[in-house]
């Protein structure tokens, strides 16, 4: 099941995002997340008037995927950044379509002109995901990032969304 996100959710969120942080590269973000941090986020995501999602197997929150602003500045308002992560039990299920689906379906009825996602190279997982959408690259810096002893590249997909 696909829903909206709550609070409730921050624990399971935290859990997912945390792994993350600390076992890969996929986040830049290098210290853990305290579930009030992430009660914080989904509150500001949702102050927006932007959508997160969650994704719920059997009672537990094993993926999650949101809108944020791109940028800060106003002339950036029609541009959205798309973000999505599961649990590592729930990869290759289809749980990150199923969340794109329903984040695309919100954004195409708001004023998103153009939406945006970041992905850590290489994941061909994650390339795939946003290419199945439509996304085409558009971006790739190299050695931007650096984390555990390694510097990272990223990738950044774009697709228009509204005219």
């Amino acid at each position: 099941m696909i829903r909206q996100a709550m609070e409730k959710d921050a624990e399971e969120i935290a859990k997912i995002y945390n792994y993350y942080i600390e076992k890969t590269v996929i986040t830049f973000e290098e210290k853990v997340l305290s579930v009030g941090e992430f009660i914080k986020r989904i509150e500001k995501v949702k102050l927006l008037g932007l959508p997160w999602f969650v994704a719920e197997d059997e009672g537990k929150v094993i993926g999650y995927a949101y809108a944020t602003k791109w940028n800060e500045r106003s002339a950036y308002r029609h541009t959205i950044e798309i973000v999505v992560y599961l649990s590592n039990a729930s990869l290759s299920m289809g749980w990150g379509t199923k969340l794109y689906e329903a984040l695309f379906s919100e954004l195409r009825n708001m004023s998103v002109h153009i939406i945006i996602g970041g992905v850590t190279l290489p994941n061909p997982a994650s390339v795939a995901l946003h290419e199945k959408f439509g996304m085409k690259k558009v971006a790739h810096f190299k050695e931007v990032g650096f984390k555990f002893d390694e510097w990272l590249d990223v990738g950044y997909w774009q697709l228009q969304l509204n005219a």
